[in-house]
């Protein structure tokens, strides 16, 4: 029998957890597999076991009619670069968006596709949240604000109006940002930073107040060690 709503999840991290917890709490959609390239098949992710890598993807499309995908990784490039594998692998292929029951989304919000919205996250209105971006536990967006694609808001991050957060940008737990701020692409914000400043892209900036420390690359992995002092902003 032919699933009405089916979604393959790929990736079997702890991050892939809380994306099937959220899928299964939506209660949309039925979850047919779950791929990841660097897991063994039956390896456990939750309730799931990796049923094998991306490979199989084109044949559950063409058993499952409508099948949608949902990139369960928690770096945002990626992510990004995951989707863009998955476009030339399956050209067409739609992908599911994860939105927990226990979410604020005002009206007026545009949440793109392959997008996950945590458990107590709050998105007011005329929130803009790009293509496979990530809103972490009880993350907030204010309102007029935007994630341009695969930027992610760590949990408890807290964003005022009228702020933009550029592509792949990551917003680190805890952080806050006043209203209408500027944050470049690439860019990481550390945790428990509050940014008064705009930043520029391709920076790590952390601190109270905010200040850039670092350039980064595209691509650099960002979930380096931070120094608790330099976070809290006390460093010598």
């Amino acid at each position: 029998m032919k699933s009405t709503n089916p979604v393959v999840v790929y990736g079997a991290s702890g991050h892939a957890k809380v994306v099937l917890d959220i899928l299964h709490c939506q209660g949309l959609y039925e979850i047919i597999a779950v791929l990841d390239e660097y897991k063994a098949d039956g390896f456990a992710c939750g309730d799931w076991r990796v049923a094998g890598k991306l490979d199989l993807l084109p044949g559950l499309a063409a058993k499952h009619p409508g099948l949608k995908v949902i990139v369960a990784v928690g770096d945002n490039w990626q992510r990004a670069n995951l989707t863009a594998e998955i476009h030339g692998l399956c050209p067409g292929m739609r992908f599911a968006t994860g939105i927990h029951p226990s979410a604020q989304v005002a009206r007026g919000v545009s949440i793109g596709e392959g997008a996950v919205v945590m458990a107590g996250a709050v998105i007011n209105p005329a929130a803009f949240v790009g293509e496979g971006c990530i809103v972490n536990t009880r993350a907030s967006l204010d309102h007029d604000s935007s994630m341009a694609p695969f930027a992610s808001l760590g949990p408890g991050v807290a964003v005022g109006g009228g702020v933009r957060i550029g592509s792949c940008s990551n917003i680190g737990i805890g952080a806050s940002v006043i209203h209408e701020i500027s944050i470049g692409a690439h860019t990481l914000v550390g945790a428990g930073a509050v940014v008064v400043h705009h930043i520029p892209d391709c920076v790590v900036a952390y601190g109270v107040p905010a200040r850039v420390i670092r350039k980064r690359q595209p691509g650099d992995r960002y979930l380096r060690e931070i120094p608790t002092a330099a976070v809290m902003g006390t460093e010598r």
